[in-house]
């Protein structure tokens, strides 16, 4: 679970995101959307550790991301919004850097690669440079190489981007397989046919402020029944207001 409380990145004296409180609850899928610049990176960024918040407190499965970093990390998987690490790396290679970091037996991982590098369609690719791959074979490796160690919390940055459609329903299909687990998914994306069919929660950010966060039928329930999130989402961030 990711517990944001009153959150606030500021540069200078810019808030960037100001304020912003909400949970990404165990058991269930929670999609992350907002325009462009909307502060939707920025607020990955700080649950993942990258950046420091200026106000307020993030924790992941209960652990505080400041004050203890190390154990806070062990509890997520991070795929960021850009694949191109490490290309000089075979995706084998990669794979088991990440594994190592994460102290993964090597019985388990073996058997983890073998069955999602396969569901994804490059295992026959993998020892050859990641620098060779295409974006989306970039996309899958980097994938691989954050859920190796099996974290309780998925976090996802536009993960979709790139990859080809059996990818894409294999991902899916791994996102929902987490969540209903009883743990959970946290991820960004543009594509809000795909957010309203696989999010359990939405979390809509605009200009830095969190304006809604719930189920889609609260959503839905506020709005006309038969709007779609695109509808909703549009109105709710018209950028001309």
């Amino acid at each position: 679970m990711i517990c944001v409380q009153n959150f606030t990145k500021r540069y200078g004296e810019r808030d960037v995101v100001k304020n912003i409180s909400f949970t990404a609850k165990d058991g269930a899928i929670t999609g992350f959307i907002g325009h462009n610049g909307a502060g939707k990176s920025t607020t990955i960024k700080a649950i993942t550790g990258i950046i420091r918040p200026s106000e307020g407190t993030i924790e992941v499965n209960g652990i505080d991301v400041v004050k203890d970093a190390q154990k806070a990390k062990y509890q997520f998987g991070y795929v960021s919004d850009s694949p191109d690490h490490f290309l000089r790396l075979t995706g084998l290679e990669y794979i088991n850097f990440m594994a190592d970091i994460y102290d993964t037996p090597a019985d388990g991982r073996a058997e983890f690669i073998e069955t999602y590098a396969k569901r994804f369609g490059i295992f026959n690719d993998l020892n050859n440079q990641i620098l060779s791959y295409s974006h989306g074979m970039r996309q899958k490796v980097m994938i691989l190489g954050a859920l190796v160690h099996d974290p309780s919390v998925w976090i996802l940055d536009e993960p979709l981007t790139g990859l080809d459609p059996q990818a894409a329903f294999e991902l899916k299909n791994m996102m929902r397989e987490h969540a209903q687990k009883g743990k959970s998914v946290f991820f960004s994306t543009h594509v809000l046919e795909v957010a309203e069919k696989l999010c359990d929660e939405i979390c809509i950010i605009k200009k830095g402020e969190l304006i809604y966060s719930g189920t889609m039928e609260e959503l839905k329930a506020t709005h006309k029944s038969t709007a779609s999130l695109e509808n909703i989402f549009l109105e709710l961030t018209d950028t001309n207001e």
